[in-house]
């Protein structure tokens, strides 16, 4: 079919001989002080999950059975997190394995960029026989049906299809953004355009949004979600200029020139949660009365490790707006927009209000090493804030809003755009102010 027909919707097209590969990002700055010991894919949410999970999920979901998740720092507990979670039937060709940056007699660098790292990675991704890769990001919280993707694909006859969100011009100068014809075919790049003639020239053609039933001044420009679709040729040739070591700002504006290149709008909730605002703002809002991103959808489940804890103990506590995971122990409590992680222990008469708790890795047995037992001790007032795993808040421990304060490094205690994070195994004496 010709590049410039215009594509259709369909779920008949399998991806069953697919390959993914998951980018798990660099040192995670922006996630920092939660990527302190552990790269941002490993990093835990909504309770009992980690980043990782929502990826990986939609490619099962999508019958993509052949993952690889690239990394390079702070790794092993990605590395168990995903060897514990991911098995597969022995009679199966799935896997998820993780591939980290490794020295060669050809290459001794780590990853410099999302396409160099797919580079010192294409041998063993090649090695699977794709017929095509679909390369994702590992820090965005969404739930995709791939097949759908892969089906305008092999429709439109492209090279590469690049999964875009609809936007308003008002928020274009945040993300990368395509300019389209008509059928979908993506005629230039534009990285964080600004002014309204700049950002008016790349709106999206009203005839190709209506095919998709997109339309309205919220929805004009199209921004590239960094979920790119290659044909396996196209992206080993691509790759062969070692400069280019970036797929937003070197790889796709250089195939559009000369490669038949589509766009594929995706009109539904997606969220980069690569910072500590989005992280905290996309997990309380997992919580709301209606949460933009549905864990409780059967049809497309998400998937983590099954840890076999016991229901949580609840007594006398006034929850409202909450998640609590399996295995906590909380007793008189008030919990409000909050999110309380598995295996929590919350002491009497504490108040936690717009606070992500992230719980523990495991139970304490009754001789410990610390006065000050794992979770949060007894009338403690929490607001505002994000608890690490293994996190020890004595009785009587304030944090308060400073939504209004800059970024600050305490002594055990970080704020990153307003946000107190307590970093995983920290000690909070009792009686501490923040």
């Amino acid at each position: 079919m010709n590049a410039d027909t215009p594509i259709i919707s369909s779920l008949n097209y399998s991806m069953f001989d697919a390959v993914a590969v998951i980018l798990g990002g660099g040192k995670g700055t922006r996630l920092f002080p939660l990527t302190m010991v552990r790269s941002k894919p490993a990093v835990p949410m909504g309770g009992k999950y980690r980043i990782i999970d929502t990826p990986i999920s939609n490619c099962l979901n999508s019958e993509i059975f052949r993952i690889f998740v690239l990394t390079q720092f702070n790794s092993a507990s990605l590395n168990r997190h995903i060897a514990q979670t991911y098995q597969f039937s022995l009679f199966s060709r799935g896997f998820v394995d993780i591939l980290a940056a490794e020295q060669t007699m050809e290459n001794v660098n780590w990853f410099q960029g999302t396409a160099d790292a797919v580079r010192q990675s294409l041998k063993h991704i090649m090695s699977q026989d794709p017929q095509h890769i679909l390369v994702l990001s590992g820090d965005q919280l969404y739930q995709m049906d791939y097949r759908v993707m892969h089906a305008h694909h092999l429709v439109s006859g492209a090279d590469i299809t690049v999964a875009a969100l609809p936007i308003p011009p008002s928020r274009a100068s945040a993300f990368g953004v395509l300019k389209v014809n008509e059928t979908g075919r993506i005629l230039g790049f534009r990285e964080k355009p600004r002014g309204k003639a700049e950002i008016g020239k790349m709106s999206s053609p009203g005839s190709f949004m209506r095919h998709f039933g997109i339309s309205g001044r919220d929805k004009e420009v199209l921004a590239s979600m960094g979920i790119y679709l290659f044909n396996p040729s196209v992206l080993r040739d691509l790759l062969r200029d070692e400069k280019m070591v970036d797929f937003g700002r070197d790889i796709i504006p250089s195939a559009i020139k000369r490669l038949k290149v589509f766009a594929y709008p995706f009109d539904d909730y997606w969220e980069d949660i690569g910072t500590i605002k989005a992280f905290f703002q996309a997990n309380l809002d997992l919580a709301g009365s209606h949460p933009r991103f549905n864990l409780f959808d059967r049809q497309v489940p998400i998937f983590t490790l099954p840890r076999f804890l016991p229901a949580s103990r609840v007594e006398n506590c006034r929850i409202s707006n909450s998640i609590i995971s399996e295995g906590c122990i909380i007793s008189g409590t008030s919990i409000d927009e909050s999110v309380v992680g598995i295996r929590s222990v919350i002491g009497d008469g504490t108040v936690l209000s717009r606070t992500l708790l992230m719980g523990a890795d495991y139970y304490e047995r009754p001789r410990r090493r610390h006065n000050i037992r794992i979770g949060i001790g007894a009338e403690c007032s929490i607001h505002n804030a994000i608890i690490d795993k293994n996190a020890r808040l004595g009785d009587r421990v304030t944090i308060r809003d400073h939504s209004r304060s800059k970024d600050f490094d305490g002594q055990n205690y970080y704020i990153r755009d307003g946000i107190v994070v307590i970093p995983k195994d920290t000690v909070i004496p009792a009686g501490t102010k923040i």
